[in-house]
């Protein structure tokens, strides 16, 4: 071995111990991100972290988060929100501290599955369900399959329309940064990825920022993420969204640029009633970005 690729690899070795990014001890994490009113529940063979606040005896809202987020997204509408409403949140499974699904399946039916039986968990007969970006898609999802279970949609830039590069009936396949993930998360690209979301400035804060890496260096959490993917089969929306009968509310940023706003134009010809309402400068997460104005939107929807 000469000396020259004897320094490389010492390099490379060096490199990749630098990037080398291990999952979180579970312990500390729920130390820090899982204190009351975070409990979990057993939830068909899933340790679930949830949040449930309010009166128990109010309207119950069932509030489900996006790709690779958690249910610290909604925080900023609890002050707003527990006096009339019970507000329950949780960490879907695969993201954040509820980690990954023993049963390794990801789709749109195991995730109806969960949330119907968490319902029951909680002794929640029905709920408006407010879902955002991919969880908007699984809200749709849950409304069409469940609707005995739901008394409104609130669907916030939701996923469901096959976009360029990516068709109906094909599994997507992670790209090979994206493979990467599994054994390292630079915060520089973090944040350059998660800067995508957020048009409102100072809300990505280094807290926020904190408190998303934290999520995705929860034990196993990354390899879920990649596991999901290929079970990421998207289906032509219409006909799902033709029967969901309850109203609809499209909640969207006007500056959203990973769902822009045009896109609640398909939703309103496929769903039977439904209204849109774009809330002016704001981005992907109108809950984080705008707090008070989005809240007075869902609380002005849900008490008509």
């Amino acid at each position: 071995m000469t000396f020259a690729l004897l320094a490389l690899l010492v390099l490379l070795a060096g490199l990749a111990w630098a990037l080398y990014d291990p999952d979180r001890p579970r312990a500390a994490l729920e130390a820090r991100w899982a204190p009351p009113p975070s409990r979990f529940l057993d939830v068909l063979g899933l340790r679930l972290h949830v949040r449930d606040t309010g009166p128990r005896d109010a309207p119950a809202v069932l509030l489900i988060h996006g790709f690779a987020s958690s249910l610290h997204t909604w925080e900023g509408w609890d002050p707003l929100l527990a006096d009339r409403f019970r507000l329950v949140r949780l960490d879907l499974p695969g993201f954040g501290l509820t980690g990954p699904d023993p049963t390794g399946d990801y789709s749109d039916e195991r995730a109806t599955a969960v949330l119907a039986a968490l319902l029951d968990r909680l002794g929640i007969a029905r709920a408006a369900v407010v879902g955002s970006s991919m969880g908007g898609r699984i809200a749709w999802r849950f409304a069409a399959a469940r609707p005995d279970r739901v008394t409104k949609l609130v669907l916030m830039a939701p996923d469901g329309f096959a976009s360029p590069g990516r068709g109906y009936g094909e599994a997507p396949r992670a790209p090979v940064l994206m493979r990467a993930l599994r054994w390292t998360l630079p915060r520089p690209l973090l944040r350059r990825a998660t800067a995508n979301a957020y048009a409102v400035p100072g809300v990505l804060t280094e807290a926020v920022l904190d408190r998303t890496r934290d999520m995705l260096l929860a034990p196993g959490v990354r390899g879920a993420i990649l596991a999901r993917l290929p079970q990421t089969v998207l289906q032509p929306p219409e006909p799902i969204l033709a029967t969901i009968r309850m109203p609809v509310l499209l909640l969207w940023g006007e500056q959203d640029r990973a769902i822009p706003a045009t896109h609640a134009a398909d939703y309103l010809r496929a769903l039977q009633d439904a209204r849109a309402v774009v809330l002016p400068g704001v981005g992907h997460v109108p809950m984080e970005e705008a707090p008070a104005v989005s809240a007075a939107a869902l609380r002005r929807f849900l008490e008509q």
